[in-house]
């Protein structure tokens, strides 16, 4: 559990030899006493085993529990709250580890896509035992082709899970405009900091702005500017928060020419300077943190937790 900094030996659970790791949070520096954001080049599962507290990832707190599993994407701003008592097991593994045949209809790409879980039920408790089997494989296996296979098999298996526990979610917009804005939010990606046009990205997928505008108002209830201007202006809060670059240098990068441009953008989107969000973001985490899973009192069985 998260109690004093001489338990925390490792700065971050790096995916390892085969391309997955795991560890505890206890055993990381993700819990330091004074957090900052961080950016992460792979993913990141936490599956809170113990204790209550707050994890924040771009910029939004999440309250966990025994049972709450987060996933972390490449790129997001993390930090952990400092509370006595938390701790979780930590999954991580390479961004190009499994190949889509593996995880078949996964949203492994879908970088802003699902975040939260509370933990519950029979499909909700086999995640729970994965993890843990898992963790103990990763200990035992260090080297060879056969491991290697295993234990991405078992992630793999873990992430179906995942998939399952959220698909009554899914659905609820037609094939044709799902498949629109996913290859919206795949160039987007890719593009944000050269443009910021929808006809630019509407010209890439070959739809008119209109369709382009309709599927985003139908994913995710924004236009497809204010999509786009939502992305760029979350880059920006994770440079601003991650990194020392100027705010100058940021702007650049995101395709502004005059600083002035971008501070503008910035405080119309966000409500407040570049440099006075920096700041903020390097003081003390929000109180406020969003609970989206109802509070069904999941807990972790200790018996499956022994090898963690």
């Amino acid at each position: 559990m998260v109690t004093s900094g001489h338990h925390r030996t490792r700065s971050a659970p790096a995916p390892q030899w085969a391309g997955v790791g795991t560890c505890t949070l206890s055993g990381t520096d993700f819990a330091a006493e004074h957090p900052r954001p961080r950016r992460l080049p792979y993913h990141l599962l936490a599956l809170t085993t113990a204790g209550h507290g707050t994890v924040e990832i771009d910029f939004t707190a999440h309250r966990v529990r025994p049972g709450t599993l987060l996933w972390i994407r490449p790129g997001q701003a993390l930090r952990f709250g400092v509370e006595p008592g938390l701790d979780a097991s930590l999954v991580t593994w390479s961004r190009d580890l499994l190949s889509a045949a593996e995880v078949s209809g996964v949203p492994v790409d879908d970088l802003p896509g699902p975040t939260r879980w509370q933990l519950a039920g029979e499909d909700e408790d086999a995640v729970i035992t994965e993890v843990a089997q898992l963790g103990v494989d990763c200990a035992r296996h260090t080297s060879g082709a056969v491991a290697a296979g295993l234990l991405r098999h078992q992630l793999a298996v873990v992430l179906l899970r995942i998939s399952l526990i959220s698909a009554e979610d899914r659905g609820l917009t037609s094939s044709s405009e799902a498949r629109t804005f996913a290859r919206f939010q795949h160039d987007l990606e890719g593009g944000h900091p050269q443009s910021r046009r929808v006809e630019d990205y509407a010209a890439r997928i070959g739809c008119s702005v209109r369709t382009l505008t309709r599927a985003s108002l139908a994913l995710t209830g924004r236009t497809a500017k204010q999509v786009v201007d939502d992305r760029v202006a979350l880059e920006a809060r994770r440079l601003l928060a991650c990194t020392d670059l100027s705010v100058a240098e940021i702007g650049r990068r995101l395709g502004f020419g005059e600083p002035t441009n971008f501070g503008r953008f910035f405080h119309r989107e966000a409500g407040m300077s570049p440099g006075a969000f920096r700041a903020e973001a390097a003081g003390p985490m929000s109180a406020e943190a969003a609970d989206d899973a109802p509070d069904i009192g999941a807990r972790v069985p200790t018996q499956r937790l022994a090898a963690d």
